[in-house]
């Protein structure tokens, strides 16, 4: 039985479009330029932050990241980032009565942004505010932690294989792999991603019907 579902965030609940957008108006490179790029990484199994450094060899990406802020020029998340199952699919689980959790790898910064969207979610948590990042066996133990219920009744929601899927199955968690962005996309039919996940889904709107199965 799923008592609590948590959330991955980049690509599951927010569209990584601005995000990229950005990046390639600083590095003044055209922006598909930066979308194909990230495609090519995700292809051959890199994060999609190796994109940069195809960019950039030996960009220091905090050190850009800080230099964004400074001028300006830095993250912005508001509503129009969220894909569009997000409220209505969060607002129905906490209706069934499952605990809702936000937990992905993102900035203290993200996550003022996201709690000021006053999403349907009982706890929201960046990696920034744990001082742990996926895949790290260690944020997983925090998940835990704040999902207040045993692993086989917790199930987490992500889009990117190596970073949510494997680690979270190795947690003892239930998993749901989401088709969507270009991880999701291009990793869904993985056999080894469908053999570690518990369900594929292509929209968070199967989470409802997940948990009334």
């Amino acid at each position: 039985m799923i008592e609590t579902i948590v959330l991955d965030i980049g690509e599951t609940l927010t569209r990584d479009d601005r995000y990229w957008a950005t990046w390639a108006d600083w590095l003044d490179i055209p922006r598909h330029t930066i979308s194909a790029l990230v495609g090519a990484a995700v292809t051959q199994g890199h994060d999609n932050s190796h994109a940069l450094h195809l960019v950039r060899p030996g960009i220091n990406i905090d050190a850009e990241y800080e230099a964004r802020e400074a001028a300006g020029r830095g993250e912005k998340l508001d509503e129009t980032d969220l894909y569009p199952d997000v409220r209505p699919t969060l607002a129905g689980l906490q209706a069934l009565g499952i605990r809702v959790v936000i937990a992905g790898n993102q900035t203290e910064k993200v996550g003022r942004m996201l709690r000021a969207l006053d999403l349907p979610a009982d706890h929201i948590a960046m990696s920034a505010d744990w001082g742990v990042a996926k895949p790290n066996p260690e944020f997983f133990t925090r998940v835990l932690d704040v999902a207040q219920a045993a692993p086989v009744n917790t199930l987490y929601v992500g889009d990117h294989p190596a970073n949510d899927i494997f680690p979270a199955a190795a947690a003892g968690l239930r998993t749901a792999h989401l088709r969507r962005g270009p991880l999701g996309h291009w990793w869904a039919e993985d056999p080894q991603v469908r053999a570690a996940a518990d369900w594929s889904i292509d929209s968070l709107t199967d989470l409802l019907t997940i948990v009334a199965r």
